[in-house]
């Protein structure tokens, strides 16, 4: 069986709940670009609480193909998204080990959205140590076969019902705060578990 699912910018624990048992994913290539979604931000946990990093792109009206979404580096984003990381682990048992792997990924500045989620989502999956095959779409499907496990639009900011059918939140100890932030991006649970994380995904997991 192989997932379809939309590529995001540092994808939450869900995320990977939802593929970490499928042997390949298809990354959805073909569809336009959704607004106010997780293909351009992610969550992280700061001192004040959850911290919402953007991504800025460069266009403001229309549909548009994901693959020909640009990433607007004229803003200062990159450089903050870096400060925000940094002050947020600091501190954290694994930052160190993984900084630069994520430092790396960011600043060769893909010209394309699309691009940069893909880049990000395999240095995650080699952190989790996920055999996981990523392979691309090669048109927009509607309906999908049986062999298929749709997650398209599975994980959505603003709607969060769907993802109780997948992922149930597995506590881990944060940098900040007596309670506990789910599904924050995978960099909070490896920069805090390290090589651990892949466990704290898989107790997350709600069998399919």
């Amino acid at each position: 069986m192989t997932a379809l699912i939309e590529t995001h910018y540092l994808p939450s624990i869900a995320y990977f709940a939802a593929i970490q048992g499928v042997p390949e994913i298809t990354l959805e290539k073909h569809e336009n670009y959704v607004k106010q979604t997780y293909r351009n931000r992610c969550n992280i946990l700061s001192a004040q609480g959850k911290k919402n990093l953007i991504v800025p792109l460069t266009f403001k009206h229309g549909k548009v193909l994901i693959t020909d979404v640009r990433v607007d580096y004229g803003q200062n984003w990159l450089k903050n998204h870096l400060r925000s990381i940094q002050t947020a682990y600091g501190k954290a048992p694994f930052f160190e080990h993984y900084r630069e792997d994520l430092e790396k990924a960011l600043l060769t500045k893909p010209v394309y959205l699309y691009d940069l989620n893909y880049k990000l989502l395999s240095m995650c999956l080699k952190w989790l140590n996920l055999d996981v095959t990523i392979r691309e779409s090669l048109a927009y499907e509607k309906l999908t076969s049986n062999d298929v496990l749709d997650l398209r639009s599975a994980i959505m900011l603003k709607k969060t019902e769907n993802i109780q059918y997948f992922y149930r939140p597995e506590s881990y100890q944060q940098v900040f705060g007596n309670t506990f932030a789910a599904n924050l991006s995978v960099i909070d649970l490896v920069f805090c578990e390290g090589p651990g994380a892949v466990q704290v995904v898989r107790a997350s997991a709600i069998a399919k």
